[in-house]
């Protein structure tokens, strides 16, 4: 993967909530896996899956960052910390 990738096509991405990038990731891996794909359309769309790959996971990681643990104090109030993310 040599090429550069038209900045276009990361900006489509860019732009993806969560759910449709993955949907069209897990199309994207369908396609690859029945083996009916041409060599270089296969190229093209495994890139892309690597690009909607790495989206997906910047977006869970943002998304784990804003999670906050609600735990009961010893006194009775509700007090919140951040999750414990792994890196």
């Amino acid at each position: 993967m040599s090429e550069k990738i038209p900045s276009s096509a990361l900006a489509d991405i860019d732009g993806l909530p969560f759910e449709k990038a993955l949907a069209e990731l897990e199309q994207i891996v369908s396609r690859l896996e029945r083996g009916d794909v041409p060599l270089e359309e296969s190229i093209a769309i495994f890139e892309r899956g690597e690009l909607l790959k790495k989206h997906c996971d910047a977006l869970l990681k943002t998304a784990e960052a804003r999670i906050e643990k609600i735990s009961q104090a010893g006194n009775g109030t509700v007090a919140t910390e951040p999750l414990d993310v792994e890196a």
